[in-house]
């Protein structure tokens, strides 16, 4: 398109954003209204897309960071033949396809945004998989806010692509200089963006949003840029077209009052039509397969760390999988991924001491069909839990590894012990929790994990365990083991991971005083294997846990939640980290938290002696 159908394209997606706005009732007309000649452009003349075909391995990838201005994107959708009029309509509506902000309930959004300060960073991953994985010349195209650039996410993410030399990504700020409340801390002072931008080593472009030559312009330049990304910084007006609202402050988030009004201003409605020109012909590298992964083995009556098991295992499965990729937090060394690079270099992914980028490489990763294992110390993973929480949003397939959970890793003090991860993990729309506590278990779990979809969550151990299943015991998600159990028992101890092999001394040193008890692995804490748990409360009825984490949404909450259907209730006893924990060994910190053998026994001797449990 030239300038002058560019112009008329873009009044289009404005009235088009008005209208959907007005629709709804609500929804943001005018952040759509300031970045319409920068998608007008882009969908006309630059981006390369098949809508019949979104899995096309040359496509371009479109990430509308700026989440709130999905009515713009969805006039654009329309004006490429994508959706219908009918459907722009339906825009917020229960059941509708279009959402306030964008998810992979469309087809052709690769993943939800409106958590500001994400879209770029999981942009980061995708072109990452394009220059290192795929091979293949798509570009990413991240259209971004410039409230969001205040976010230290973003920032992460801008370090990471210029080390990279990401020229295959291209970040488009729409600086309108109005937020929510008011003006942005650097309102449209396009420099003060530039210089930072610049210090990381992107190229940079300040330019008139709102000028389509001069974006057309930017946007061959952007594409012709090598061995850096480009950063291309639009002056825009917030509401632009309509004088009651452009740029003034009190009407984001918010239709327009007098929407026939604006239509009429705006030049009335247009039905252009935008032919998106086709991705060239590419074929991306195919991961191969070479069957099914040796998986590593460990005798019974070994000691080894779940997470050295985690690394050995991880490292079959690169091997044997080509779609495959390890993701480190620079901490590798320690969680054990490192094992994966040194068979696997070019699968392996630094991400540094940047959490919220290492998940959202990931998230970027498996949108490219890639099953992404990100690692570091469980509680770093807390730092990254709004991605998480927008990877379950996006519908994303990736698994998180935590190591050194609990005050079982001892002396490093408290800021390194993960003891809320359960409870964060728990939480995220249909994630899966694991809790290995012996090396084969954790081998066989890790196995389970890469064929599964959604947000799995693994946890392995800093310390030594003994090994206690054999290499062919199977661990089905949503299962658990009963590793002690007779019909005289007068408790059942519920146990996963460091804590297992303290329920297990604390059962012998029981039955040696004539008390029996029932020890169950629940290894799988989410789903929990609610037969079982509930067998043992008819059986014994009381259930004991002992975890290695808080007792708010760790372990003991799992358990409870399986007689949350109405069922009569056993008495529940929960023991966990209730202390504020300081440096000691690791024998020293389950003594004081309460979950060594020692305690667990006392606890137990303490139900009966004063008539609790019969």
């Amino acid at each position: 398109m030239q300038t002058e159908e560019l112009t008329e394209l873009a009044q289009q997606l404005r009235v088009d954003a008005v209208r959907a706005t007005d629709a709804a009732g609500s929804g943001h007309a005018t952040s759509s209204m300031s970045a319409a000649d920068l998608v007008a452009v882009l969908f006309a003349n630059h981006l390369r897309y098949n809508f019949d075909e979104p899995d096309h391995s040359g496509n371009d990838h479109l990430v509308l960071s700026k989440g709130h201005a999905s009515p713009v994107l969805y006039a654009a959708y329309l004006a490429a033949g994508a959706i219908t009029d009918e459907e722009l309509l339906t825009f917020r509506a229960r059941g509708s396809r279009l959402e306030g902000h964008p998810t992979p309930r469309l087809p052709w959004v690769d993943t939800a945004t409106g958590s500001l300060g994400q879209g770029l960073p999981v942009g980061v991953g995708m072109a990452l998989a394009g220059k290192r994985l795929d091979r293949t010349p798509y570009r990413v195209w991240v259209i971004s806010g410039d409230s969001e650039m205040a976010e230290g996410s973003v920032w992460e993410a801008v370090e990471h692509a210029g080390t990279q030399n990401l020229d295959n990504l291209t970040v488009i700020v729409d600086v309108n200089r109005l937020g929510q409340r008011g003006p942005t801390r650097h309102g449209r002072d396009l420099n003060a963006y530039s210089r930072r931008l610049r210090a990381f080593g992107w190229h940079t472009i300040e330019v008139d949003g709102h000028d389509p030559h001069a974006v057309e312009m930017a946007y061959d330049e952007a594409c012709s840029t090598v061995q850096k990304p480009t950063a291309i910084l639009a002056a825009t007006v917030k509401g632009k077209g309509v004088a009651a609202v452009a740029d003034k402050e009190g009407f984001h988030g918010k239709p327009l009052k007098d929407p026939d009004a604006a239509i009429e201003e705006l030049g009335g409605r247009r039905t252009l039509r935008v032919e998106v020109r086709k991705p060239a012909e590419a074929q991306a590298s195919q991961p191969v397969r070479r069957g099914e992964p040796a998986l590593p083995t460990f005798d019974k009556g070994d000691q080894v760390a779940t997470r050295d098991a985690f690394g050995k295992t991880l490292a079959a499965f690169g091997d044997a999988r080509g779609d495959i990729v390890a993701l480190d937090g620079e901490v590798g060394d320690s969680t054990r991924a490192e094992m994966f690079s040194e068979s696997h270099p070019e699968r392996y992914f630094e991400c540094y001491i940047a959490e919220q980028q290492l998940v959202a490489v990931a998230v970027g990763m498996q949108a490219r069909g890639y099953v992404p294992f990100a690692t570091t110390f469980a509680a770093f993973l807390t730092r990254a839990h709004d991605f998480i929480r927008m990877a379950a949003i996006s519908r994303a397939d990736i698994i998180l590894v935590g190591s050194h959970a609990g005050v079982a890793i001892g002396q490093d003090g408290p800021s390194q012990m993960g003891v809320e991860d359960f409870a964060m993990m728990r939480a995220v729309h249909g994630s899966t929790v694991l809790c290995p506590c012996d090396a084969n278990q954790t081998a066989q779990l890790v196995a389970a994990m890469a064929d599964l979809k959604g947000i799995r969550y693994l946890r392995t151990n800093r310390g030594e365990t003994e090994v206690i299943y054999g290499p062919d015991e199977e661990f089905p998600i949503g299962g658990s083991k009963t590793l002690r159990s007779g019909d005289d028992d007068r408790l059942t101890l519920v146990a996963a991971g460091t804590t297992v092999p303290e329920a297990r001394k604390a059962a012998d040193m029981l039955a040696a005083e004539g008390i029996a008890v029932r020890v169950i692995d629940l290894y799988s804490v989410k789903p929990v294997d609610a037969e079982t748990l509930q067998k043992a409360a008819e059986d014994t009825g009381c259930l004991v846990s002992v975890e290695d984490h808080h007792s708010e949404g760790g372990l003991g909450d799992a358990v409870a939640e399986a007689f949350a259907d109405g069922r009569a209730v056993p008495r529940l006893v929960r023991l966990a980290v209730n202390n504020l924990p300081g440096s000691a060994s690791p024998e020293e910190q389950l003594r004081a938290a309460g979950i060594d053998a020692e305690s667990v026994a006392a606890a137990a001797r303490l139900l009966v002696e004063k008539g609790v449990v019969r």
